[in-house]
């Protein structure tokens, strides 16, 4: 039981951090085309929030080096996602972390596998 909900937690978290990286790259040139789209920090939020509720349930049942990873990971998305909303600059922490996370969850995933 612990591995299929581990397992579905990693996927939950490779999923979202790739929606998110994606959206991260793939936006600002959509904001280039007069589309009237513009930049929503919250969706970032939601994101990142996703991918907390993920690593929370991860954390605790996994080896220390890949809980580093995915903990320092979910802090540079934090801190990039925080600095947007309230300072309103974009840091380039958010890619950093995305793949972090990605990394995190797949190295997790294939240590559950075995």
């Amino acid at each position: 039981m612990k591995k299929t909900t581990s397992s579905f937690y990693d996927i939950l978290g490779i999923s979202s951090a790739t929606i998110c990286l994606v959206h991260c790259l793939i936006f600002p040139l959509l904001t280039i085309l007069p589309l009237g789209l513009s930049h929503n920090p919250f969706v970032d939020l939601f994101f990142a929030t996703i991918g907390l509720l993920a690593i929370l349930k991860i954390v605790n049942k996994t080896s220390i080096l890949i809980s580093a990873i995915l903990v320092i990971s979910m802090s540079l998305i934090w801190i990039s996602v925080l600095a947007d909303i309230i300072l309103e600059i974009h840091l380039d922490l958010l890619y950093i972390g995305g793949v972090g996370m990605i990394v995190g969850h797949l190295l997790n995933y294939k240590l559950h596998k075995k």
